[in-house]
């Protein structure tokens, strides 16, 4: 039996292929070519995704790298690596973004968005199918609001995600959803908040996290540079970010695309001019760092 196309049967020793391989399609980036044209053709042998269904069939080992490079060459951005951090009154997601196509709005290449007034998120993987997700947690955030006259916590939208999710690895005819995210915001009494959901539906917090290509390297500096003398203020929240995103971004902040939130104010993406000034007194610092070693050494 061919286990890697049955979305709903385990093979012998305890897999779901397919929800393996929608993981492998955020490792590989993501596509935007689904987005605007509403099919995504895989491998051979393999059907693609109907719009809006957010279904589709069934995924191919190989499939995710296809269409992430089928989809780069189409549309031109595709953003490879979120990351996230969670300060003690901020919380900042950055997000590695490959260059826009020449004739390209670069307002329609978006991979940080928010679902309510509280609550944002950023994600790696397939476009398209981000966007049903998106326009789901959307609805769920006013229907809330609607029913119990309070915004969503964190937890709760980002429990509602995983939930979606889970069920489209239970369901024959449908496919698991290619993407990973990071959702963070506030609750009603201020606590920031940062959760991470993967394609097979579990969700984790996390104080900071990278999902999509390059992830493992951006982990590991976060594991050494987190800590609370690294988060006391709010430019030291922003810059521990794109420190982060400098260890896999080779052409410094113009490819770096950044969104803070506080605490009782709404979602901000930073300019360009606001990053690169960012990245210069990294440099800045860097250098001062240098200089300070070569004085001791000699």
């Amino acid at each position: 039996m061919s286990y890697d196309r049955a979305i709903t049967v385990f093979s012998p020793d305890g897999h779901l292929f397919q929800v393996e391989y929608a993981q492998e399609a955020v490792k590989k980036g993501s596509t935007a070519g689904c987005a605007l044209f509403g099919r995504l053709s895989w491998s051979p042998g393999i059907v693609g995704v109907a719009e809006g269904s957010g279904a589709g069939t069934r995924l191919g080992p190989a499939d995710a790298g296809t269409a992430a490079q089928a989809g780069a060459g189409e549309s031109g951005a595709t953003a490879l690596l979120p990351v996230g951090v969670r300060g003690k009154d901020i919380v900042v997601l950055g997000v590695e973004k490959k260059s826009v196509a020449k004739l390209q709005d670069e307002r329609t290449v978006r991979k940080i968005c928010a679902l309510d007034d509280n609550v944002c998120m950023a994600f790696a993987g397939l476009t398209a199918d981000a966007r049903i997700v998106i326009n789901r947690a959307r609805v769920e955030c006013q229907s809330h609001r609607l029913t119990v006259e309070d915004p969503v916590t964190v937890e709760y939208i980002t429990r509602y995600i995983a939930s979606l999710k889970q069920r489209y690895t239970q369901s024959n005819g449908r496919r698991p959803f290619g993407i990973s995210a990071l959702i963070v915001g506030f609750d009603f009494d201020g606590t920031p908040r940062l959760y991470q959901t993967d394609p097979s539906g579990t969700y984790h917090a996390w104080k900071a996290n990278a999902i999509g290509r390059g992830a493992k390297s951006v982990r590991e500096f976060l594991e050494k540079n987190y800590t609370d003398e690294a988060i006391e203020t709010d430019d030291l929240t922003i810059k521990l970010v794109i420190k982060a995103l400098l260890e896999v971004v080779q052409s410094g902040g113009k490819n770096i695309e950044l969104a803070v939130m506080r605490r009782d104010q709404p979602l901000k993406i930073l300019n360009p001019e606001e990053i690169e000034k960012y990245v210069a007194e990294i440099e800045k610092e860097k250098e001062e760092n240098e200089k300070k070693k070569q004085k001791k050494a000699s």
